[in-house]
């Protein structure tokens, strides 16, 4: 176990670096230098000493400084991503225990492959309509700016991000889970375990359970990514004011340091959740082998 959780740290460490790297890169390309690939080179050594020490420059949209701006539109955007992981769990988690195992895994495949196969941006212009022509709610994009609205109006706006982000992740957990089902499926335990009396459902409940929770932990980077990728939809979709939706303006705007230092977040939040994620299943794999 231990040299499983240092090999897991390097490989934090390493992701973290890499997207730093990256980051600089990306704000290199709004700096002013001579043309050239040396020049862009240096360009970017620079703007990676000064992201080493903290400073990751200035938006080039406000002239204000980059983490400044981070700061003012990232809470909105991780308490849309926590709600969202939320309710990806707790409509994610169940559905896809029960339709991963035994005969429901088969019955059930076709329906998921097509929830999910469905592009976010249909999901929620496809939430939207409904709310908007069947429930008569508010929907943010047809509010004009600074509309005065009731608790339970805003309740209703900020319901359908809500949703559309979890039911994306739920998605990709019920994704993780059917994937975790089909490979403690073909466990050898499961013959020796039945010659000892054992029933079917006992094994799926003591042994397999765990063994496909342990698979969905070790997903949680790629849950995260599904979460991330959705919440930049769904702020753009609803007009929400946080860094996902302020990271596709940077990019039409060419805000490079913007889009550096964003990014960079994004992908710290996906190397954290794979290790976190890789630790927990390694521990509960453990705990299911019989």
């Amino acid at each position: 176990m231990r040299s499983f959780l240092v090999r897991q740290i390097v490989s934090l460490v390493v992701g973290v670096l890499g997207a730093v790297l990256i980051a600089a890169v990306i704000s290199a390309i709004g700096e002013p230098r001579a043309p050239g690939v040396w020049p862009f080179l240096v360009a970017a050594g620079s703007r990676l000493v000064h992201f080493l020490e903290g400073d990751f420059g200035q938006s080039a949209i406000t002239g204000t400084s980059a983490l400044h701006v981070l700061g003012h539109r990232l809470p909105p955007t991780l308490t849309l991503l926590a709600e969202g992981a939320a309710l990806a769990v707790a409509v994610g988690l169940p559905l896809g225990l029960l339709f991963s195992l035994g005969a429901a895994r088969r019955a059930t495949a076709p329906l998921m492959q097509i929830i999910t196969a469905t592009p976010v941006f249909c999901a929620g212009l496809a939430l939207a309509w409904g709310a908007v022509n069947l429930l008569h709610w508010p929907v943010s994009v047809n509010m004009p700016v600074g509309a005065a609205v009731s608790p339970d109006e805003a309740l209703q706006i900020d319901a359908l991000p809500i949703v559309t982000v979890g039911l994306a992740g739920a998605a990709a957990v019920q994704l993780a889970l059917r994937r975790a089902a089909s490979q403690a499926g073909g466990e050898s335990f499961r013959a020796g375990l039945k010659s000892l009396g054992l029933g079917g459902f006992e094994i799926e409940r003591v042994f397999v359970v765990p063994q496909v929770l342990a698979g969905l932990a070790a997903s949680a980077g790629e849950i995260m990514l599904a979460l991330l990728s959705a919440t930049v939809v769904t702020e753009w979709v609803f007009h929400r004011s946080g860094a996902a939706d302020l990271f596709v303006k940077s990019v039409a705007l060419a805000d490079w340091n913007i889009v550096a230092i964003i990014l960079f977040v994004f992908a710290g939040l996906t190397f954290v959740a794979e290790f976190i994620g890789r630790i927990a299943g390694r521990a509960l794999a453990s705990e299911g082998r019989p």
